[in-house]
């Protein structure tokens, strides 16, 4: 009896235990999803039909598989139906604006541009952006990016001054040493400049952007670097292979081989940034009167030790704040300089009057500063457009921290927005009917007159969160495009596929293979 009684009793402990598991896992994977559906298409708002768990990840991952299969003509700078094709196929079937399911995350799409610009403007606090997955943290570090609330304000105010005007001038030659240690290198492989050479762009544009942002911004180099951005491009890789799989909180830490692949990469990051941080402050130590420099490394750094709680960053948070600016601060140049190159050698009228413009202002050798970029004028419209038809972002997505009202829409708390950006940079109401066309002149009167919307371009963002590194990003393109141009004529190779692809930012699926044809030869 007594046995009986102990067993009712270890029967009755584990069904409290169970049963509000089970209530939370039917929550999760029926009521919400079949809720949050109800009182959407109570708007008019449909979208895939949700399946348990998987919800359309399934669909996305199958549509973009099979988009990666094809070659896009040269010429064409429809790019969405291969990037996103499920997007394009749901958007032809439920509308720009449609619900779809992220595993078990809600979403919603929306295109309109004055909606975006009222999520991307708000200063209240009232669209945040979503959990991040943790793979995607410890490639791109949670720093400025990735932080909200106070946090973010804190760091925005402590890195602000790393990219000012006056900082980004004494950056720009740096950006010119780092320029010139590239082309040297290309002037010798191509057996003192009589030739031409075949390079491989996108790998030339990576290798030096990493180099400048580690110069700059780091006191670093490239060459001690060097394994840091092996590591990010490793870990790249396993995100893009990651981000259509389904996410249950919790499984980061089994030890399937995609994890054990991800935590490997994840602590040679570290290592290698706190290295590069030890030296730093290995050489304030030897030097008592000096500080830890001007750069963004060094401010960060005097915030470690500062005595205000708004002014003050721990070590963790730097480490953070590395990993975001080592990753954003190269890729997104790179693939700025890459797609520029793509375009400047099929439109060689373009090209040819940028080359025009740069000797005007630089001659045929002078090295170009930060006020010679700044009278690059076609080159600047040149470089909006890229940002438009091959902007290295594809999306942006925010999450309504409250339910919320969005013109005539309720967006229910915890709904996250998707804002697909290379749809909305083609949107024909809004650039007009050859918006899929290669036209930099739409920048002549500059980027609030380009389109019928102020806000049209959103490559840098809007609002308090726009990126901080766009002046850094604009000019260290300029410099480098200027004395690429200075020196070498640009023509697609033959073996060039035009296949961009999604891998985190925009990307050649076979690289940009591009024949660099010396100015003397």
């Amino acid at each position: 009896m007594e046995l009986l009684s102990t067993t009712n009793l270890l029967a009755l402990a584990l069904l409290l235990l169970v049963v509000p598991k089970i209530y939370e896992a039917f929550r999760i994977l029926v009521w919400r999803p079949w809720m949050l559906s109800r009182r959407f298409k109570k708007q008019g708002i449909s979208g895939p039909k949700y399946k348990i768990l998987h919800g359309n990840l399934p669909e996305m991952r199958k549509m973009k598989q099979e988009a990666k299969l094809s070659v896009l003509d040269p010429s064409s700078n429809d790019i969405f139906p291969r990037v996103l094709p499920h997007f394009q196929q749901w958007m032809s079937q439920y509308g720009e604006t449609f619900l779809y399911w992220q595993g078990t995350e809600p979403r919603i799409c929306i295109s309109d541009h004055e909606l975006v610009k009222q999520i991307l403007s708000n200063k209240f606090g009232f669209f945040v952006k979503p959990k991040t997955r943790p793979e995607i943290l410890q490639l791109a570090g949670k720093g400025l990016v990735f932080v909200d609330g106070i946090d973010w304000v804190r760091h925005r105010r402590i890195l602000n001054p790393a990219f000012s005007m006056d900082k980004l001038k004494i950056m720009t030659k740096l950006m010119v040493d780092c320029t010139s240690r590239m082309l040297e290198e290309w002037r010798k492989q191509g057996n003192g400049g009589e030739r031409e050479k075949v390079v491989m762009m996108n790998i030339e544009f990576k290798r030096l952007t990493a180099d400048i942002i580690a110069t700059a911004a780091f006191g670093s180099s490239y060459a001690e670097g060097i394994e840091l951005f092996k590591s990010q491009r490793e870990l790249q890789k396993c995100c893009a292979t990651s981000i259509t799989n389904v996410f249950i909180p919790g499984t980061q830490y089994l030890p399937t081989p995609l994890n054990i692949q991800i935590w490997k990469l994840g602590r040679k990051l570290n290592n290698s940034i706190k290295r590069i941080i030890e030296e730093r402050l290995k050489s304030k130590s030897k030097n008592l009167e000096s500080d830890y420099g001007n750069d963004l490394l060094g401010i960060m750094l005097a915030a470690a030790r500062s005595n205000e709680a708004a002014k003050k960053m721990d070590i963790n948070e730097i480490i953070e704040e590395c990993k975001t600016f080592f990753f954003a601060g190269h890729e997104t140049t790179a693939n700025l300089l890459t797609w520029s190159t793509m375009l400047l050698s099929l439109h060689q009228d373009w090209q040819e009057k940028l080359r025009e413009e740069v000797f005007n202002e630089c001659g045929k050798d002078k090295i170009p500063d930060s006020e010679t970029c700044s009278k690059l004028k076609l080159m600047n419209m040149v470089l909006m457009e890229t940002l438009r038809l091959y902007g290295p972002v594809l999306n942006m997505v925010r999450s309504a921290a409250e339910d919320m009202k969005l013109g005539k829409l309720v967006i229910p708390k915890g709904t996250t927005i998707f804002l697909p950006l290379v749809k909305m940079h083609r949107d024909k109401a809004v650039w007009g009917n050859e918006s899929h066309e290669f036209n930099p002149l739409r920048f002549a009167n500059g980027v609030s007159k380009a389109a019928n919307h102020p806000n049209a371009l959103l490559a840098f963002s809007i609002g308090p969160r726009a990126c901080i590194g766009q002046n850094f990003a604009m000019l260290e393109a300029k410099t480098v495009l200027a004395m690429i141009l200075q020196r070498f004529r640009l023509n697609l190779s033959g073996k060039y596929k035009h296949a961009p692809v999604d891998h985190l930012t925009l990307q050649p699926q076979y690289g940009i293979p591009v024949i660099l044809q010396p100015i003397d030869s």
